[in-house]
């Protein structure tokens, strides 16, 4: 149930009854404290490897160990999603919880290269936009869904820049693809939000509405951590 990888449009939450308001709220209050959990995870893992000389050596000067994190959080962010409704509730909590933990690994370098001043500015910057964005998601009656399928198709869009301007090294190029990444994962905030709270709406069953918010927390924290990294290249001082 990925949003981001499903041609899938959600029935409409307004005019539904008590009863699925009440479990759609239940699973929204469940997605924002995973995604809380999941950021906490990752906190975590990044200052414990970015504070030890050893830890960045060997994640980040080992190849075989840099490149198996990537792909085994690509592999995760495809997996979880496909194989959702055969996933007991407590695996697919236990799959977020390790592809944050990698999250936190990937990003500890954040807190070698920038100061730490300006990367807590920077979050809470971050926080402000999302939650201003997300409560807007949520709250709005304007359907999303025809704005999500550009979103979703100017992500694709922006994974094949960043690509090429890694062979390139740009910095115009790479200052574009900063300011997409701001706006888009703005709007993807949004979308987000909304496409759960759809979706929680149409899912009655239990165990349903668990992974569904395990897998909205999933969405969400990807759409947290993106805008983040993108705001940080505007707002980050280097320790340089």
């Amino acid at each position: 149930m990925d949003f981001k990888n499903q041609n899938m449009t959600p029935p409409s939450y307004y005019g539904r009854s008590s009863a699925a308001i009440t479990q759609t709220n239940s699973v929204m209050k469940k997605v924002y404290v995973r995604m809380f959990v999941g950021m906490l995870i990752s906190a975590f893992c990044a200052l414990g490897v970015a504070s030890s000389p050893s830890a960045m050596s060997f994640f980040f000067s080992n190849q075989i160990v840099f490149w198996g994190i990537f792909i085994g959080m690509l592999v995760m962010a495809f997996v979880i999603p496909a194989r959702l409704t055969r996933m007991s509730t407590s695996t697919c909590m236990l799959l977020f919880c390790i592809f944050a933990a990698a999250m936190g690994v990937w990003l500890a370098p954040v807190f070698v290269i920038y100061k730490l001043g300006s990367i807590v500015s920077t979050f809470f910057i971050t926080a402000g936009t999302f939650g201003a964005m997300s409560i807007y998601g949520y709250f709005t009656k304007t359907d999303l869904s025809k704005i999500g399928t550009y979103l979703v198709m100017a992500l694709w869009g922006l994974i094949i820049a960043i690509v090429v301007n890694i062979f390139l090294k740009s910095s115009s190029l790479e200052w574009i693809i900063s300011i997409v990444g701001v706006l888009l994962f703005t709007g993807l905030t949004a979308w987000d939000t909304q496409m759960v709270k759809r979706l929680a709406a149409a899912n009655i069953d239990p165990q349903m509405s668990d992974k569904l918010a395990t897998m909205g927390a999933l969405n969400l924290y990807l759409d947290f951590v993106n805008l983040f990294l993108f705001l940080l290249r505007f707002l980050g001082v280097s320790r340089d």
